[in-house]
């Protein structure tokens, strides 16, 4: 296989291993923040977010993977549980993200959610993979059993600690975007998660989110709108009650009118009154 002018030897890129992720946790989480960055840059097709995906950098390590499958053992680098390269073509179809087939290109933003099985494995050795090989400029660590969360920020060719703000959120230049804790509901399992978080402060949503605030504000603006219409039926009746009072005042006067010329008309004085008048 031939790269630009690089000559690549055939090598089996094996894309599922049909190892579960840690738990049911681990899964959601990982679709959380992937379906956060979907939908925030949802008119972009200049990135690619994944996760629990294969990532291969070199030839030894894709045969060490299979070699790794073939004897039921765990040693070569796999993947990131998330992460998104950007400036690359968020619409071409891949199964595994492969170096020498994206013009070089590792990813920009990794984040590992760590277990009790591979909190040495995310925290040592791919700390040292993503900081020497890849070139990560910022690597995420969450821990749920702790809730530890960690962020690493490549400077001078070494990661250094990200500073949390006040709320224990972590910035990300890459994506511009915080990465803090959330205590709510996802596909049906409450509990803590991380999420995204925009520079006001604002969480990042996800499709469905969205879909339900619009549909909760549209229901608001119906209700705003009956509240208006029934205002202005209540505003008709006052006017209409005004009327009839006006009216039924406007009769008894008549009426009483009526009365008092029949009265006089009966004393005989209703002529001279006239006359007076």
């Amino acid at each position: 296989m031939q790269v630009g002018d690089l000559v690549i030897p055939e090598v089996h890129l094996v894309t599922d291993d049909g190892e579960p992720m840690d738990s049911p946790w681990h899964r959601s989480q990982m679709n959380l923040l992937i379906e956060s960055i979907l939908h925030h840059w949802q008119d972009r097709t200049d990135y690619y977010v994944g996760g629990n995906m294969f990532v291969y950098y070199s030839i030894q390590q894709a045969e060490q993977v299979v070699r790794d499958i073939q004897e039921g053992v765990h040693r070569a680098y796999r993947g990131p549980d998330f992460f998104v390269v950007k400036g690359v073509d968020g619409q071409k179809p891949r199964k595994a993200w492969v170096v020498w087939e994206e013009d070089g290109r590792y990813p920009d933003v990794i984040v590992e959610l760590l277990s009790p099985t591979t909190f040495r494995e995310d925290t040592v050795r791919k700390k040292e993979i993503y900081e020497r090989i890849f070139r990560t400029p910022e690597y995420f660590w969450y821990d749920p059993e702790s809730d530890d969360l960690v962020g690493w920020r490549l400077r001078q060719g070494r990661y250094r600690r990200i500073r949390e703000n006040p709320r224990g959120w972590l910035w990300s230049q890459e994506l511009g975007l915080w990465l803090g804790r959330w205590d709510g509901e996802y596909l049906g399992e409450g509990g803590r998660w991380i999420r995204f978080y925009d520079p006001t402060g604002e969480l990042v949503l996800i499709g469905s989110e969205a879909e339900r605030q619009r549909a909760e504000a549209a229901l608001r603006q119906a209700e705003t709108e009956r509240q208006r219409a029934e205002a202005a039926l209540r505003q008709v009746e006052i006017e209409r009650q005004r009327a009839e009072a006006e009216r039924q005042r406007a009769d008894r006067l008549e009426a009483e009118l009526a009365r008092l010329k029949a009265r006089l008309a009966a004393l005989g004085l209703e002529g001279e009154v006239a006359s007076a008048g």
